[in-house]
């Protein structure tokens, strides 16, 4: 496995931002069971996490006009490095950036910094992308086997229904080979009732 420093990425039209390997869950459809990169990146497995200042400089370099959005995702749960990622987007706003912002997470901020974390969210994001992935805890902890256990999914949907008050496009996320139909019906009934769209995506390979 060879680490190093790759920092950006690209995924279609978007520049993606890696900024931590380190992550609360240890899903079974994790593409990083599947390899060192992503879409053709190089080996996303960092020596070390990268700096605010580091992060700005390699946003900085690879950003371009064909870009239409700026993603926080990677090898890891970026919101485990909410405050570095808050300065660098804040940083690269000063600079004249300004294409849309998202952060894609698994939710678990609130329990990573063991409080309401969701204000780091509001002026920094302009989406953000919630992985559900489960109706209930006890499915959540069979595919995701969360650190948290059997409070994560009422923390996600704690969280979910007050970042989105703080970032109004804010959805859920579910990836479909992973649960039944009727799981799936179930996402969809707790996406309504909280006014959160959900996305169903695929499973991804490479």
């Amino acid at each position: 496995m060879t680490k190093g420093m790759c920092i950006t990425y690209e995924v279609g039209a978007a520049l993606y931002v890696n900024v931590t390997n380190r992550c609360t869950n240890r899903c079974d459809f994790c593409i990083r069971n599947n390899g060192d990169g992503a879409y053709g990146s190089d080996s996303l497995w960092l020596t070390r996490e990268p700096t605010a200042e580091e992060i700005i400089s390699a946003v900085t370099a690879s950003l371009a006009d064909k870009h239409t959005e700026l993603v926080f995702c990677g090898y890891g749960e970026p919101s485990i490095r909410l405050p570095a990622i808050k300065e660098a987007v804040l940083a690269l706003r000063k600079k004249g950036v300004t294409v849309p912002v998202r952060i894609n997470t698994n939710g678990h901020s609130d329990l990573i910094f063991g409080t309401d974390s969701t204000e780091y969210y509001r002026g920094v994001f302009d989406a953000v992308s919630i992985s559900l992935n489960a109706p209930t805890p006890e499915k959540y902890e069979e595919i995701c086997h969360p650190v948290y256990k059997e409070i994560t999914l009422d923390a996600i949907l704690l969280f979910a229904k007050n970042v989105k008050k703080c970032v109004p496009n804010t959805y859920f996320s579910v990836v479909r080979q992973t649960i039944s139909d009727s799981e799936l019906a179930q996402c969809k009934k707790i996406a309504s009732e909280l006014g959160i769209p959900l996305r169903v995506r695929e499973y991804i390979s490479d």
